[in-house]
């Protein structure tokens, strides 16, 4: 795409009251989009699971299921990966719709609230941390190193987004993903009391531990796992900022991709100076990444986020105007613009449903009522798509207890994920773990870090 053409869309965005973050393009081959869009971030700690993420969309890309046009990161300035495999029309859109990510970014409450805690330089330390567990590898085995990444990633939503990203309670467990900028990183080195948890006998500890339910797995095993070491620490504490720092595109998805795809398609409406050919080549792509997600059958039987944000920002638009949408645009998260602006008449126009599948394969409506269809669409963003599981207890002899809100959740775990995840968690806890759950059914489970569920 001509630089010209981006210098046109931003100066058109500015003139159409557009607030953005600066943004920072960089163009990348086709595979290292899809490398980008498993891993979540372009250099991140190397573990396995991201490797069977980049397989599927692999296999979708190629299958012609997914196409990555662009990927966006909040920051200051926000980094935008454009692939080489687009063309000029698509980059006109993808330039466009770019903009209004960074318009949205910048004006959102919750963003700037999470960006406030995390910093503007997140990528970097993503790389930075990148390459201390690719030290660690070196000198303890790929192994051990695994170990804790499988622990810290299975915990990886598990996180506390009411609390603050740095606890006032840190203590000694602080380490280098707290430091200032600019601190020597403690991977590498051998552990000390320092950098170890507080002994289990530290008399300024509350006599019970935690004094509540502790929603935030990732700092508290950071904090107070008996046996982990400083570089082990370490790799929960970055699992955790990262956390952090997606937060805010899980619970603002619809809104960001729907803002953005509003903008792009009215930024390419008044661009002008785009030759016909290539305004109806970028309108072409408009339409397909708007468009319903439907089957083989022509069924729309999940939720396109682009399409359902658009139709909403449109409606809103429309209803109550510009600066209207742009309040809302300030005050919300997905969970609000749902409740409050998906109302009768745009759910009627876009003719949506509940529905359920049997385990014979059939699909049948189950209600089209406005609530019900509010809260399965908000049911996948609830507890950042986790379950409500908490630590509730740390014994004196390191024996680690977790319980599950199953009424909370309104649903129990399945089990043997469930234990998966627990056998994780004692290979770093190095001590007795212990879940407290229900299963799919409803009765009572007790999961234990090793050997089976009772």
């Amino acid at each position: 795409m001509p630089a010209r053409w981006r210098r046109h869309l931003e100066k058109l965005a500015q003139d159409l009251g557009l607030d953005c973050l600066p943004v920072a393009y960089t163009v990348v081959p086709a595979d290292f989009m899809l490398e980008i869009a498993a891993y979540g971030l372009p250099v991140r700690m190397p573990h396995w699971s991201f490797g069977v993420r980049y397989l599927h969309q692999l296999v979708h890309h190629h299958i012609g299921h997914a196409h990555v046009f662009e990927l966006m990161f909040p920051g200051d300035p926000c980094q935008a990966y454009l692939s080489d495999s687009n063309s000029a029309a698509q980059n006109a859109l993808v330039t466009a719709h770019v903009l209004g990510h960074a318009d949205f970014i910048k004006r959102n409450a919750l963003f700037r609230h999470v960006m406030a805690m995390t910093g503007p330089q997140v990528l970097e330390r993503s790389a930075g941390r990148a390459r201390r567990v690719e030290a660690a590898v070196a000198r303890f085995g790929q192994q051990r190193v695994e170990a804790v990444l499988d622990a810290a990633l299975a915990l990886e939503a598990h996180i506390d987004v009411h609390a603050p990203l740095h606890r006032a309670d840190d203590g000694p467990a602080t380490t280098a993903a707290h430091a200032p900028p600019g601190a020597a990183p403690c991977w590498g080195h051998a552990p000390t009391s320092a950098h170890r948890a507080p002994a289990l006998a530290d008399p300024q500890r509350p006599s019970v531990l935690p004094p509540y339910p502790e929603a935030d797995l990732l700092w508290f095993i950071a904090r107070h796992a008996p046996a982990l070491e400083a570089w082990e620490r370490d790799v929960f504490l970055a699992v955790r900022e990262e956390a952090y720092y997606f937060y805010p595109v899980h619970a603002c998805q619809i809104m960001n991709e729907g803002w953005a795809s509003y903008w792009h398609a009215r930024l390419l409406r008044e661009a002008g100076f785009l030759p016909p050919s290539c305004y109806l080549q970028a309108i072409k792509s408009h339409s397909d990444v708007v468009r319903p997600h439907v089957d083989a059958a022509g069924l729309a039987l999940s939720i396109n986020p682009y399409h359902l944000g658009f139709a909403m920002w449109e409606h809103i638009v429309a209803r109550d105007g510009l600066e209207a949408a742009r309040r809302v645009c300030a005050e919300e998260d997905d969970s609000g613009f749902i409740r409050n602006h998906l109302d009768r008449a745009l759910a009627d126009q876009l003719e949506l449903f509940v529905h359920e599948t049997s385990p014979d394969g059939a699909t049948r409506m189950v209600s089209r009522e406005l609530h019900v269809i509010h809260e399965a669409i908000l049911a996948p963003k609830y507890n950042y798509g986790a379950p409500s599981v908490s630590i509730t207890r740390l014994h004196d002899d390191g024996k680690l207890e977790l319980t599950h809100d199953a009424q909370r959740d309104g649903r129990g775990l399945d089990v043997p994920q469930a234990l998966q995840v627990m056998r994780y968690l004692a290979r770093v806890w190095r001590r007795p773990v212990v879940l407290h759950t229900v299963d799919m059914r409803g009765m009572p489970r007790t999961i234990a870090g090793e050997g089976a569920p009772s």
